[in-house]
């Protein structure tokens, strides 16, 4: 179980990636979880990517608070620049308020 979410703020990133530069792209995101783990108000994260280059990140936030200083954090701005100039032909990002969830597991 993952555990209650209701409340936490989401931010939810969709991204096509480019074909360039696989190692620096995987350094830089395994990083970037290292780093987002670290901060403050931090409650998870969930990633998934298709053989197509279409990846979705969900990260989880205890309040918009810790959500606005995780996008404001110096190491992220620059591997987000880095991401635009190579590494992602496109991407959205949305932010949301958890309102409800539930999980379902097969025993």
């Amino acid at each position: 179980m993952r555990g209650k979410r209701d409340g936490q703020i989401a931010v939810i990133f969709a991204s096509t990636r480019t074909v360039e530069d696989d190692a620096g792209y995987g350094a830089a995101a395994a990083r970037m979880v290292e780093l987002a783990a670290r901060q403050p108000g931090y409650c998870g994260v969930a990633s998934a990517r298709g053989a197509d280059g279409f990846g979705i990140t969900v990260s989880y936030w205890a309040d918009e608070a810790a959500a606005i200083a995780w996008r404001d954090h110096p190491e992220h701005a620059a591997i987000r620049d880095q991401g635009r100039a190579k590494w992602y032909s496109s991407y959205t990002l949305e932010v949301a308020q958890i309102g409800r969830g539930y999980d379902w597991t097969r025993e």
